[in-house]
């Protein structure tokens, strides 16, 4: 095999520069690295067709790289001497040579002709002339650049009257046929061709002979055809591609002087509209029109300086067109950015302005910015984070990394598809709009008698059904009083508890109603709870009303009813009485003194807000309490706020939809349809909502499904995105808090408005202590079943029920596996019996108790025992079990030391009083001095106490 040779060394052979042979290279796909790259047999030939001489020296040639100029003896020398090559191989070759119509035959036939010639190689003429640059594997190349070249002749010859040709095209033409005709019958032998010399055999071993048939590495040895260029061509016959010329097809038929032409078939997509037809000159760019009018030795000077001709490129595009990967699809994507395409620009590489919806993955960052999704992972790993690609990332962090790259981000809040239907049901026509009744919430301290009142007025008695005497939840009730002119008027009624635990449930009563009942007692005053329920008035923009109860009491007196008006106008009510606007009304509930005035002024306050509602159209409004029925399923209690709901339709309620299966009022009543400020039970949900949350009806049951899983899919965006992430900052934090004990908890309840306030109310219980925590597991509405029971005996957790009852199955299986069930009515219970647990798991605090002091006014030194301090008790006693702190000058040396001896003279002591005299040996310790004090003192263990 020949010896390969060095990139350097074949430029310095071409006379041109390393750096441009790399340049092309590169441009073909062929990765070279440098100029000490080994190049192959095969592709230095192909540099060397690239670069010769002759293309830049002939004029005549086309803009295609071709081979030198052949001689055309030596080339038939070099076929006469093919001896070795059996006649039916011979004859296959031409046949494959002969029908170039398709390229995949070209291409064999160009193989087939590689067989033959690697005799041709070995064997020496010595008639023949052989230049002094071209080696065994160039001649090798121009045999199979011929044979293409006969192929081409004989299959592109016409009847037609060919034009007339150039001087010099004559011999050419000649030799041509009769190359063709030697190569139909190899047999005959020419009369114009010399006697053939016999075969001369080297003699000895061969070193380094190429093998010019078999061309290995990338075969870049280009069959090709000329391009059809129209030049100017002074001396071109009428009518040769021009006006009276013959068809363009008899042009092509005509090789130029200088030409070797060789064909692998015709390349994809030429045609009569393809490259070199008529639609292809008139569009041809005029960038390569003016590199083509500095002829062949232009374009050789335009190689050096890295241009690329657009045959190369045809070429080359064709060739990625069979190729796949990332380079091809990078291409794609530059094309289209050239072009304006989908592939544009991203903001990371124009520095622009982005907007996102809010919350967001890193993903979504990524494909917003066109920042990679890696630099944004490592971005939050050195701040600490560590996330993945699909982690919700916050916004803060989102505004820096993008501030870094110099993109202007804005982080928008998504609309949802709830808000999209609110935002209809604003602008859509209040076709029936009318006065509605009003709502009046009842807010106040607990047990300042709110549920009386209400009982009062509804001539009920639901106060005494409340357990413990407190109302839990929160109830809506619509009834009919007489108004201030007789005629009878509805009410709807908002019951709020007063309890500090449920702040959620008072400040929802407010912004559903149009008017507030702030209850007093007076024999109380303005308590927290009162003061909170102004606040939720005030923020919710409604007016007040409020009613001094209790008045009958006897610590009802003047000077406390005075005491009281302060403390109210202190927070921004001013009374009526002393010049404000604020109406205070006197009432009792235990007998009714007042009831009647202050229903008058509820009358004259709702006349003056002139509430009106839509009765028609789409019903929506909000949830009030929800709970899970055993026999219903998920239930909801809403106020209708505006449009008309009826059994049957669609609606969403919050994460939940389903279709109205049934509607109950506050009396138990069935109903089919219900209008604006009533209140109803409706049934037919697939889960329990949160209270508060708003529901609408829609036209059908998907668009339902669709804005309840939106709705659904946010909350799980925003739980991922709360999540605390393990950072290196807090890393440490949260082993520390591995060693924290918690009391694990799982929580059922009757109402989902019931399951906010317990689980808010028992997570505070020792949110302040690092030792212990609740954490709870899970909580929901229902019943206890079996599969609470299951969850608290895997997870060593405790079942809490709040007005609720667990199943036969589910008491059966607690028994069996020892798990604890807790049931409770009122929440005072729960959140006493949760602190009481979580103090029997912290551990107990060490008390000192200081039993006396003794002075040492004399240090013994005894041999073997140490030193000896003789004392004095100066106060209390000394115990011989008690622990010694021995303090110098006030300044404490040494403590939680033990007695080895106490002596009284020479007799051991247990305890030495006060005014006596003893010796003492430290255990451990003898550096004791004279004026020293030692203190006698014992620890006890005392039980640890929760504050509050």
């Amino acid at each position: 095999m020949a010896k390969q040779k060095r990139l350097f060394q074949v430029a310095r052979e071409l006379g041109v520069e390393s750096k441009a042979i790399l340049e092309k290279c590169r441009a073909e796909g062929l990765d070279l690295q440098n100029h000490m790259a080994a190049v192959s047999v095969g592709l230095e030939a192909t540099i060397r067709e690239w670069f010769s001489e002759h293309d830049a020296q002939d004029p005549g040639t086309t803009a295609v790289e071709t081979a030198e100029k052949v001689d055309l003896t030596k080339v038939k020398k070099a076929r006469r001497r093919k001896k070795l090559t059996p006649p039916g191989e011979e004859a296959q070759e031409a046949e494959a040579v002969a029908e170039d119509e398709s390229p995949a035959e070209a291409s064999d036939a160009a193989d087939t002709t590689e067989q033959p010639a690697e005799p041709v190689a070995e064997v020496q003429t010595p008639a023949a002339p052989v230049e002094a640059e071209v080696e065994a594997a160039g001649e090798a190349e121009v045999d199979v650049q011929q044979k293409a070249e006969q192929a081409e002749a004989k299959a592109k010859a016409r009847p037609k009257a060919e034009p007339e040709p150039e001087p010099e095209a004559e011999p050419v033409a000649e030799a041509e046929a009769a190359e063709a005709d030697a190569g139909e019958s190899p047999a005959e032998p020419s009369e114009s061709e010399p006697e053939k010399p016999e075969p001369v055999k080297p003699a000895g071993p061969q070193l380094q002979t190429p093998k010019a048939a078999k061309l290995r590495g990338p075969k870049v040895i280009r069959v090709e055809e000329p391009e059809n260029v129209r030049a100017p061509r002074p001396r071109r016959a009428p009518g040769q591609g021009g006006p009276g010329g013959p068809p363009r097809q008899a042009a092509e038929a005509s090789p130029q002087p200088g030409d070797v032409m060789r064909s692998r078939g015709p390349v994809r997509g030429k045609g009569a509209g393809g490259r070199g037809g008529p639609e292809d000159d008139a569009s041809r760019s005029p960038r390569r029109s003016k590199r083509r009018k500095g002829g062949r030795s232009g374009d050789a000077e335009l190689w050096y300086k890295g241009v690329r001709r657009e045959q190369d490129l045809v070429e080359r595009e064709e060739r990625l067109s069979h190729a796949a990967g990332y380079l091809k699809q990078r291409r794609r994507e530059m094309k289209k950015r050239a072009e304006g395409g989908s592939a544009a620009l991203s903001p990371l590489e124009t520095g622009g302005k982005v907007a996102i919806a809010a919350p967001f993955t890193i993903k979504d960052l990524s494909a917003a910015t066109g920042i990679k999704g890696a630099d944004i992972v490592k971005f939050l790993f050195n701040r600490g984070v560590m996330a993945t690609i699909n982690h919700a990332i916050e916004p803060d962090l989102a505004l820096e990394i993008c501030l870094e790259q110099g993109i202007e981000l804005e982080i928008k809040e998504a609309q949802t598809a709830g808000q999209a239907v609110e935002a209809e049901l604003e602008k859509r026509d209040r076709s029936d709009e009318r006065r509605r009744p009003p709502v009046v919430a009842v807010l106040g301290h607990v047990d300042h008698g709110k549920t009386s009142l209400l009982d009062r007025i509804r001539k009920a008695d639901v106060a005494a059904g409340e357990a413990g005497g407190i109302t839990q939840h929160i109830g809506a009730f619509r009834t009919t009083i007489q108004g201030s002119d007789g005629e009878d008027k509805t009410v709807v009624f908002l019951d709020t508890p007063g309890h500090q635990a449920f702040t959620n449930m008072r400040a929802r009563g407010a912004s559903l109603a149009d008017l507030v009942v702030l209850v007093v007692a007076a024999d109380d005053g303005v308590m927290p709870q009162t003061i909170e329920s102004i606040n939720h008035a005030k923020a919710a923009g409604i007016p007040i009303v409020i009613a001094l109860n209790k008045i009958d009491k006897q610590e009802a007196t003047d000077s406390n009813i005075q005491r009281i008006l302060g403390q109210i106008a202190e927070h921004g009510l001013n009374p009526v009485e002393w010049g404000g606007d604020t109406e205070i009304m006197k009432v009792s509930a235990e007998n009714g003194q007042g009831v009647n005035e202050l229903i008058e002024v509820l009358d004259y306050q709702a006349e003056l807000l002139e509430v009106t509602a839509d009765y028609g159209g789409f019903a929506y409004g909000q949830v009030v309490e929800a709970e899970l029925d055993q026999g219903r399923g998920p239930v909801a209690r809403v106020l209708v706020q505006e449009g008309k709901m009826k059994v049957g339709d669609f609606v969403v309620i919050g994460r939940a939809f389903g279709k109205v299966r049934a509607m109950i009022d506050d009396h138990g009543e069935d109903l089919k349809e219900a209008g604006p400020a009533t209140p109803l039970e409706i049934s037919g949900i697939d889960e329990v909502p949160d209270a508060g949350d708003k529901f609408y009806v829609v036209d059908t049951l998907k668009r339902a499904e669709e804005i309840a899983e939106d709705r659904r899919e946010v909350e799980r965006k925003k739980e991922l995105a709360s999540k605390t992430k393990v950072t290196l900052d807090n890393v440490f934090e949260q082993m520390k808090a591995g060693g924290v004990k918690e009391l694990r908890v799982v929580l059922k309840a009757d109402v989902q408005g019931s399951v906010e306030v317990l689980r808010k109310a028992i997570e505070e219980v020792g949110a302040d202590n690092e030792e212990v925590a609740v954490r709870v597991l899970h909580a929901a509405v229902g019943g206890i079943t079996e599969s609470d029971v299951l969850l608290a005996e895997a997870s060593d957790a405790v079942i809490i029920g709040f007005q609720v009852i667990a199943s036969q199955q589910a008491r059966s299986e607690a028994e069996r596996r020892s798990v604890d069930i807790r049931l409770y009515r009122v929440i005072y219970n729960i959140v006493d019996d949760i602190k009481l647990a979580l103090e029997g798991m912290l551990s107990p605090e060490q008390r000192e108790e200081v039993l006396g002091h003794a002075e040492v006014r004399e240090v013994f030194k005894v041999s073997k025992v140490g030193s000896v301090a003789g004392c004095y008790v100066t106060d209390g006693v000394v115990r011989r079990s008690a622990l010694i702190r021995v303090t110098r000058q006030d300044i404490v040396i040494e403590h939680d030391r033990k007695l080895e001896q106490l002596k009284r003279f020479k007799d051991d002591a247990k305890e030495v009083k006060n005014g006596m005299e003893c010796g003492m040996k430290i255990e451990g310790y003898d550096d004791i001095r004279e004026g020293d004090i030692l203190e006698c003192y014992i620890t006890t263990e005392v039980k640890a106490t929760l504050p509050g």
